[in-house]
């Protein structure tokens, strides 16, 4: 099992910090070789259903994800959103948590847990470093972008 957890602090509004982190569709552009589709279609909310497809070709798979907490924020509240992952290949949790930062600023927060089936606890090291980069620069590219 792999766990990591990513903190940025962004100039951007609450609201819209959470917007470009849960609008799933926009996550397939930010990882390579990924295409999402969402569930039923937005808005999201408690039992929305989330399917990323990596890879290429024969190499692919699906990591299905469902919304089990939905918490948009709200004056003066955080949001936090959490999909519980579960696929075949790729089981664990994800959380994505917006709150206010210093000077008007959000702070982000994204927490994840990852196991992935087959791979011994070993190569765990190696699976949290790649996560953290991987997702670290999917997450720059959806705030980066509007």
């Amino acid at each position: 099992m792999a766990t990591f957890q990513l903190q940025r602090t962004v100039p951007l509004p609450i609201d819209e910090a959470w917007r470009r982190l849960t609008e799933w569709h926009r996550h397939g552009s930010a990882v390579p070789f990924t295409r999402v589709t969402v569930s039923p279609p937005p808005p999201t909310g408690e039992g929305t259903v989330v399917v990323a497809r990596s890879g290429l070709g024969p190499l692919s798979f699906d990591d299905p994800m469902e919304v089990t907490v939905w918490r948009p924020p709200g004056p003066g509240s955080p949001g936090l959103c959490r999909l519980e992952k579960r696929g075949r290949v790729v089981r664990g949790w994800a959380e994505i948590e917006v709150r206010p930062g210093p000077g008007g600023r959000t702070r982000v927060l994204w927490r994840e847990e990852l196991r992935v089936r087959f791979l011994p606890a070993f190569c765990d090291p190696a699976l949290r470093s790649v996560s953290r980069r991987m997702f670290g620069r999917a997450v720059n590219t959806l705030l980066r972008q509007p």
